[in-house]
């Protein structure tokens, strides 16, 4: 199991509209889970669960790509598409 996180703020003006958008893609995307940051409000994390590398790449390109249903967004970030960070983790193993 991988995991993808999607990290970034959302201007305090633009919170109810994104909290309504995050909604409508939790519905849509069954592996995201989306958490704000009890220390810094208006910084969110996005989790996706992948299967595989191959998977978490798709779902790195899908959260990046300027035609995604996800690039309106970007307008609700302070400094725009260029300030969501996703990165890609995969489990830890003891070396062999």
């Amino acid at each position: 199991m991988y995991i993808c996180f999607a990290e970034y703020r959302i201007k305090t003006e633009c919170k109810i509209e994104y909290l309504h958008y995050i909604e409508q893609m939790k519905t849509a995307n069954a592996a995201l889970r989306v958490y704000e940051g009890t220390d810094q409000p208006d910084l969110f994390v996005e989790v996706w669960q992948a299967e595989s590398a191959e998977e978490a790449e798709q779902i790195k390109k899908e959260r990046l790509n300027e035609r995604s249903s996800w690039a309106q967004m970007a307008d609700w970030v302070p400094g725009g598409a260029a300030k969501v960070h996703v990165w890609t983790f995969k489990p830890v193993a003891a070396p062999q």
